[in-house]
């Protein structure tokens, strides 16, 4: 894939958006590279779909970068799209289109549109081409979106959620057959969900967005080594050590439970410290690092 002077495929910097005295995205930056599998999460309202927006040049922002391919999104969006493949969160198809006549009608719009591809997609989703987009179900008409965000062998593609109101059935087909299209072609992927333990084995990196603020941009594989769950008896002579960056600690059927970031052996050794051989400490899945960094204080895991 060429990219503008080979930068970055995507790149949001110090994105601002403003609606009257709300502030939706706050200083918001991360860049997805070539080949990536970027995952945008947060809580509902946390300013994902906003910075989404913003990358496709369907809303300008009031202060800040956006660009894809080297290019800015609102000026240049005309010349971006063609490269570019969108499942949004909520189709935008006509409800009285069948998937065939909404292919047809968008394979003049691309210049790489693969029509055959997009009828076999559906005929391995075992989704109906000739039936009317009203008449098929939640999880078919995501199944047609990704169908549709595939077929222009887009150099990235930008999924809003794409397996919301999914069965776990519907999940799988999605992902695997985003794995497939990752494993051939290489694709670069920037995707918000609320499905943690579907993406944690395909996403990259990761960022986190709460409140309108990243408070994480990282490869998964990184956040995933630097977070530990610490667990020691409670009882009056033990109480946690003062170990900066924690997240959040709670007690439960007489043991400590406490969330670190960036655990290191100057960490485990405080713990220690105070707990000796009661400590145990483990890792945590994405989801358990989601709820923690959502829920825990300010800035513990920037």
């Amino acid at each position: 894939m060429n990219t503008e002077k080979n930068g970055p495929v995507a790149e949001v910097e110090n994105l601002t958006v403003r609606f009257g005295s709300t502030v939706a995205v706050d200083q918001a930056s991360f860049v997805v590279e070539q080949g990536e599998v970027y995952a945008l999460l947060g809580r509902n309202g946390s300013g994902k779909s906003t910075s989404i927006r913003c990358l496709l040049g369907q809303l300008k922002p009031t202060i800040g970068k956006v660009a894809i391919f080297g290019r800015g999104s609102w000026a240049d969006r005309r010349v971006i799209m063609d490269r570019v493949g969108v499942a949004p969160e909520v189709s935008d198809v006509p409800p009285e289109m069948t998937a065939l006549q909404v292919s047809r009608f968008a394979a003049p719009l691309y210049q790489r549109w693969d029509h055959q591809a997009f009828v076999d997609r559906l005929d391995r989703f075992g989704v109906d081409p000739q039936r009317r987009f009203s008449r098929l179900s939640k999880g078919q008409r995501k199944q047609v979106g990704l169908a549709l965000a595939l077929s222009s062998a887009p150099d990235l593609v930008i999924l809003d959620d794409p397996t919301l109101g999914l069965d776990p059935v519907a999940r799988k087909a999605l992902f695997d057959e985003l794995i497939g299209e990752l494993a051939e072609r290489g694709t670069t992927v920037l995707l918000t969900t609320h499905d943690l333990a579907g993406i944690e084995g395909v996403a990259t990196r990761v960022g986190v967005i709460r409140q309108g603020r990243m408070v994480v941009d990282q490869d998964l594989e990184g956040l995933k080594a630097g977070f530990r769950k610490v667990r020691f008896p409670q009882t009056e002579d033990v109480k946690a050590p003062q170990v900066p960056g924690i997240l959040c600690s709670s007690a439960n059927n007489g043991m400590v439970e406490v969330i670190v970031p960036n655990f290191d052996d100057q960490a485990e050794m405080a713990f220690r410290e105070v707990a000796g051989d009661r400590l145990e400490i483990s890792g945590l899945s994405l989801e358990e690092i989601f709820i923690a960094v959502c829920n825990g204080a300010d800035g513990g895991a920037s």
